[in-house]
């Protein structure tokens, strides 16, 4: 192996670690079934941190992502299926806390929002170029004779 790929190797080993996601689950969160501990998982990486809002609460660190950590792992203990899971937790927190909103419903309406306001946005700018494109130019008629007389003065001066 020569010494650049040597180095490569080093550099792999030492930063690809880095670029996996750093869990914040406990030991004595975990459940002892790796089934439902993988579940578990799965679906808190679904779940939006309240308090970090970028992050899922599997990543996150705070208390309330620690208590909704517990709370799926309790409610897969009391034999929720997945959707039930994340449904009861919906309608407690809200769809806020889903970190792929739904589509339906009122988030409907903000979906389409942004085309809509682009196609509105469109319209409007084709309309003024149109009505400016068509627009004529000023002209002289409405100047007074000494009004013109004046003009002229200033263009020839220039």
């Amino acid at each position: 192996m020569t010494v650049l790929k040597r180095f490569a190797v080093i550099l792999i080993l030492a930063f690809g670690g880095m670029a996996q996601p750093v869990l914040a689950v406990q030991p004595d969160e975990m459940l002892d079934d790796p089934a439902e501990e993988a579940r578990a998982r799965e679906i808190s990486a679904g779940l939006r941190c309240l308090v970090c809002q970028n992050e899922s609460i599997d990543e996150s660190n705070a208390s309330l992502a620690r208590d909704l950590r517990l709370l799926v792992r309790e409610r897969i203990l009391a034999g929720d299926s997945n959707e039930e899971v994340v449904e009861y937790i919906v309608a407690r927190y809200g769809e806020f806390v889903l970190l792929k909103p739904t589509t339906g419903g009122w988030n409907s309406l903000l979906w389409a929002a942004g085309p809509l306001m682009f196609v509105i946005a469109l319209g409007l700018g084709i309309a003024y170029v149109r009505r400016r494109s068509t627009a004529e130019a000023p002209t002289e008629a409405g100047l007074s004779d000494d009004e013109r007389k004046r003009l002229d003065e200033i263009l020839k001066g220039q």
